[in-house]
């Protein structure tokens, strides 16, 4: 484990702290315990100052890195790609959304990495959630 350069300084300062308290005590052990109250309460007051900063001021916390850049590729006719949540989405013309339109939903955490590809007719890709989705393929074979 190592020290920050603070630490040395605190750890230096202590002993010559305490080696000129036990030198003092040899010479005058009255004028030690005299020192030793003043110090004592400067301490005090040093380490309430520096609890209360710690506490209540400093630094902010760093923000979030940003999210990795990613590919977003829609390709064919009417698809739809997002690199983030999609709220509704309709690949078919003839299809409207529903009343009133539903919010988009809250994020499930963050989106999954990788790119977001969306290929082929009316397909729909999103790299976070979808509220609601319509491809358009209501009353068509095969839907």
């Amino acid at each position: 484990m190592t020290l920050k350069p603070w630490a040395w300084a605190g750890l230096g300062i202590c002993a010559v702290g305490v080696s000129t308290l036990v030198a003092l005590a040899f010479v005058d052990l009255g004028a030690a315990d005299q020192v030793a109250s003043v110090a004592g309460g400067a301490v005090g007051v040093v380490g309430l100052v520096l609890a209360a900063i710690t506490q209540f001021g400093g630094s902010t916390p760093a923000p979030p890195p940003p999210a990795p850049a990613r590919g977003v590729q829609a390709s064919g006719e009417g698809a739809v790609a997002a690199g983030g949540s999609i709220g509704f989405a309709s690949t078919g013309g003839a299809a409207t959304p529903p009343s009133p339109i539903p919010p988009a939903p809250p994020a499930s955490g963050a989106p999954g990495a990788g790119d977001v590809r969306a290929s082929g007719a009316r397909s729909i890709a999103a790299g976070g959630d979808i509220g609601s989705a319509s491809t358009g393929n209501a009353g068509q074979p095969g839907a």
